[in-house]
Order: structure tokens, then C-alpha cells, then sequence
């Protein structure tokens, strides 16, 4: 559970911050320039590491042996998984109105950042009703949502690289796949019964 996000986090951090720190290849592919590129790479670069910040504390949130013997820690991890997911919300919508792919893709992810503060703002709002079947369903939804920017790239290279579709339609086609198959398979683990 540890692995994928870990070896995201790592591939996130160095892509974005030492082999293409002003976002130059990113930045070709956006349909217009953008007026305010310098605010734009701030913004993204709160964005990523907040979102990275969710990718590392949320696996620790979900193993159970953490949480039953290391009740303390679990919370406060949870508290900044919580904390990390509230503070991207202003970048996340700010970042959605510039996304590659036009408004269908604004939309996507105006729908994204909404579902994922959402599901992380229940959960929490469970455990403080101290509802704790209620809390784990909603944060195993908030949980899957943070791997949304992973399965983007996994869409954009299936649909553009190996399908040949314009970069524009994978990758609006993959903002919009991104959270639905994500939501449903969380919704499936919680069927299951796996966590």
C-alpha cells in the first residue's frame, strides 16, 4: 500500500521540481498562453506538493496495524492528510480553469477537486461523531481520489501515445476518467469489505 503512492510521490516531486522546474513541457501542451504563466507555475507547484503531502500520509492512514497501535500518530497523520486536501482546494480550482483541453476538461476537474474535499471533509466530520465505519468509507472514497493525477497520465499515455488520439481529447477524456473509475473502485473495495 506504502509502494505506489511513495514511488508516485517520487516521480511528481523530481519531474516537476528538478527535471522540469518551470513547467515547460506542461506548458506547450495547454491550448492558449496563459497570461499569468508565473502565477500559474506558483499555483501548480502548491498544488503538486500538497497533493503529494495527501499521497504520503494517506497509505498510512489506511493500515489498520498503524492505527490500532499507534492511535496518536494515526490521528495527527490524519489530521494533516485532512489538512493537506483543504489547503489545495483554492489551488486545485485555480489550476482547473487553465487545464489542457478547454472547458469539458474545467469541468472534470472543477468535479474532482469538489468529490475529493468532499469525501475528505465527511470523513473527518465522521470520526469527530466518532461514526468510525462511516469515517473509514469516506476516506477510503478521499483515499482513491488522490491518485487521480496517476491515472491521468496512465489515460493520456493508453489514448495519445498508444491510441494515437489528440493529446487535448486524452487528456479530457482521461480528467473525467480519472475520478469516476477511481470513485468506483472505491466503491468496490467498500462493497468488498477488503479494508
Amino acid at each position: 500500500m506504502l509502494i505506489i503512492p511513495f514511488m508516485w510521490v517520487l516521480h511528481t516531486l523530481s519531474k516537476n521540481f528538478m527535471v522540469d522546474p518551470d513547467f515547460q513541457g506542461f506548458l506547450s501542451k495547454k491550448d492558449e498562453l496563459l497570461a499569468h504563466e508565473s502565477l500559474w507555475v506558483v499555483i501548480i507547484r502548491i498544488h503538486i506538493i500538497l497533493a503529494t503531502t495527501s499521497l504520503i500520509t494517506g497509505p498510512l492512514g489506511m493500515i489498520k496495524s498503524i492505527r490500532v497501535k499507534f492511535l496518536k500518530f494515526h490521528r495527527w497523520n490524519g489530521r494533516i492528510y485532512v489538512l493537506s486536501i483543504a489547503l489545495n482546494y483554492i489551488p486545485g480550482l485555480y489550476v482547473s480553469f487553465f487545464a489542457t483541453g478547454g472547458w469539458l476538461s474545467t469541468v472534470g476537474f472543477l468535479i474532482l477537486n469538489t468529490l475529493w474535499i468532499t469525501t475528505t471533509l465527511l470523513g473527518y466530520s465522521y470520526i469527530k461523531k466518532r461514526q468510525v465505519l462511516a469515517h473509514s468509507k469516506w476516506m477510503i472514497r478521499s483515499f482513491f481520489l488522490s491518485f487521480a493525477n496517476m491515472i491521468i497520465y496512465i489515460i493520456v499515455a493508453i489514448f495519445h501515445n498508444a491510441l494515437s488520439f489528440s493529446y487535448d481529447t486524452s487528456y479530457t477524456m482521461a480528467v473525467w476518467l480519472c475520478w469516476i473509475l477511481n470513485i468506483s473502485l472505491a466503491e468496490l473495495l467498500i462493497r468488498k469489505k477488503i479494508v
